[in-house]
């Protein structure tokens, strides 16, 4: 029998991309949408207005949860920030109150999460088992993976801590602006790591999470360490771009204030620990390569 699987953020970058992939494997794909539906494969849900009915994932294989507000739009007013956390919290909360009311008859949940659930740790080593960091989108990630474990003792729970995708439509958007214009160059001091994944493999990621069981954080990041600069310096050479116009780290704080820490300065060697043992291989293993895929 077909899998069927349903996916909320369905309509986000991830979401389109998974969707898609699933389809052409012959899964059978049920889109939770905001809007009335305009074909037979979605459902309209309402978080924070009325609960999600279970018989929506009744019978599902899984249930993947993507979405949120996007980190990416500055600045972070306390107006965006509460925008921040409720877009996570509350669709996270519709969904587990749904999956959990399915009792042993629950689908796997399979909820997003962030690698910003570490913050910035110079030096260290992220793995799955490894401590939330402190800043703001730490903070965050933790509460919204304490929603998804709502789901209850049934529910097999996976929750994606995944790395920023390295697609025109994602971390490389702005990249690709500035440096058109010729104003790439360090961001801070440049050295950093950032973690990053391709929208391929993180997608691929997302299935390997569903197919073979994983339960618990899932890293979804590439699997070679890689810094601010290794990036910035990519996207300028595959646009034959100088990269040159540094951005000090007390301007990026004076003019983005903590998302600074979270977005540009923090440094994580985030590893996919978990994918690996699970045999999972990745399609793009550098960032140059990720970056040449995407341009």
């Amino acid at each position: 029998m077909a899998q069927r699987i349903v996916v909320s953020g369905a309509s986000g970058l991830v979401g389109t991309a998974l969707v898609s992939a699933l389809r052409a494997e012959g899964v059978a794909v049920t889109r939770l949408v905001r809007r009335p539906p305009s074909s037979s494969d979605e459902v309209q849900w309402r978080p924070g207005e009325r609960d999600l009915d279970p018989a929506v994932l009744a019978g599902a294989d899984a249930v993947v949860a993507l979405g949120g507000a996007s980190v990416g739009r500055l600045p972070w007013t306390r107006g965006y920030r509460r925008t921040l956390v409720e877009s996570r919290l509350i669709t996270t909360r519709t969904i587990a109150t749904a999956v959990r009311a399915l009792a042993a008859d629950a689908p796997a949940f399979v909820s997003a999460s962030a690698v910003g659930y570490y913050g910035s740790a110079p030096g260290e080593v992220l793995t799955e088992s490894a401590p939330a960091g402190d800043t703001f989108l730490a903070r965050l990630c933790v509460r919204w993976e304490d929603e998804a474990r709502r789901a209850g003792d049934h529910a097999r729970v996976a929750l994606l801590r995944t790395a920023p995708i390295v697609h025109r439509s994602g971390v490389l958007k702005p990249l690709i602006q500035s440096t058109r214009f010729g104003l790439a160059g360090p961001l801070g001091p440049g050295t950093q790591l950032w973690p990053w994944i391709s929208l391929e493999d993180e997608v691929r990621g997302i299935r390997q999470v569903i197919d073979a069981g994983l339960d618990g954080p899932v890293n979804l990041s590439g699997p070679s360490p890689a810094t601010a600069d290794d990036l910035g310096r990519a996207v300028a050479d595959r646009m034959r771009r100088p990269f040159w116009v540094p951005a000090p780290a007390w301007a990026l704080r004076l003019a983005l204030g903590d998302a600074a820490e979270s977005l540009l300065l923090s440094d994580a060697d985030v590893r996919p620990d978990a994918l690996l043992a699970s045999g999972f291989t990745f399609s793009r293993t550098t960032v140059q390569q990720a970056v040449d895929a995407a341009l």
